[in-house]
């Protein structure tokens, strides 16, 4: 038992380690205001003049460089104090960051964007998502921590249907797709919460939501930490249908794909099976979701369609 629980503990915390590393890549919405109206309660974010239009055009234009496009946010938002496109381009400033592996930063533009809009939430994600994954066991502040990433979590669904802030010209199925990645990753983050905290069947609830959020799309991180959650609570044989999808998910050469077969073997002896080699099942790279998903949410590189001559006004 012992061992069993030392193995259990490794896995966890190599899952927690590898979750930036192994987790799908968001779904994106073009990153341009475009003239139309995508379907959602807020009103479409749009330029008001040819002036605002322009500035936006030549802010947008750094998204490859973390840096520029955080004073190129900076420098559009003192020019135009009350423009709705500011939270793109801080959002474009978030993503910017977070290709660059720079968490920080991009929890700062993050704060950035809630200073102009507490509900926005993409902000609210991505901040408690950075401070979930630096929140370890032994850390002073953890329980304070915790209580943030909850709470921002938990806000984040509440305004997810009313406060996200399009560009005009989004198709409504493109923002159903990102809302459910969105709600998907959140439920998800307060999965990971409790299950750190120690609240199996709080963690299980919450993993299985997220995993339904967007189930076409399956994170196999989350999927291997349900089994993970499942095992907690000795439900064996539900925690081994976990592990096994887990593994159908992932390759056995990637870190995540061992964890995931370690953890299914255990299971079988658990439940009163016996380990059978992992090459007996099916698997897909880590990360692929069954059916391509949208791409990403505020992209560095993603093509837009073409601007309309002058913005609407």
């Amino acid at each position: 038992m012992k061992t069993a629980a030392v193995l259990l503990t490794l896995l966890t915390a190599n899952l927690m380690a590898a979750q930036v590393q192994s987790s799908a890549t968001a779904p994106a919405l073009p990153s341009s205001p475009q003239a139309g109206s995508p379907t959602a309660a807020r009103p479409p974010v749009q330029t008001r003049t040819r002036e605002e239009y322009r500035a936006y055009q030549v802010g947008i234009a750094n998204e490859q460089n973390p840096e520029a496009m955080e004073r190129a946010a900076d420098d559009f938002a003192a020019k135009f104090p009350t423009s709705e496109v500011r939270v793109l381009l801080y959002r474009a400033a978030m993503s910017s960051y977070q290709n660059a592996a720079s968490p920080e930063k991009m929890m700062n533009m993050g704060f950035k964007v809630l200073a102009i809009d507490k509900d926005d939430p993409e902000a609210l994600i991505g901040i408690a998502e950075i401070l979930e994954e630096r929140t370890g066991p032994t850390d002073l502040d953890r329980q304070q921590r915790s209580e943030q990433v909850v709470e921002y979590a938990a806000h984040a669904l509440k305004t997810l249907d009313t406060d996200l802030a399009v560009p005009a010209g989004t198709s409504p199925d493109r923002v159903e797709a990102y809302k459910k990645y969105l709600r998907s990753t959140a439920l998800a983050i307060l999965g990971t919460i409790y299950y750190k905290q120690e609240h199996y069947p709080e963690a299980e609830v919450k993993l299985r939501n997220a995993i339904d959020a967007d189930a076409v799309n399956p994170d196999p991180v989350v999927v291997l930490r349900l089994a993970l959650a499942l095992d907690q609570q000795k439900k064996y044989a539900e925690g081994l249908d976990q592990a096994n999808r887990a593994v159908e998910l992932t390759e056995e050469s990637t870190a995540l794909g061992r964890m995931a077969r370690n953890e299914r073997d255990r299971l079988l002896l658990q439940a009163g099976g016996s380990a059978r080699p992992a090459t007996t099942v099916p698997v897909v790279a880590p990360g692929t979701p069954n059916q391509a998903p949208p791409q990403s949410a505020t992209p560095s590189n993603q093509a837009t369609p073409d601007p309309p001559s002058s913005p609407a006004h």
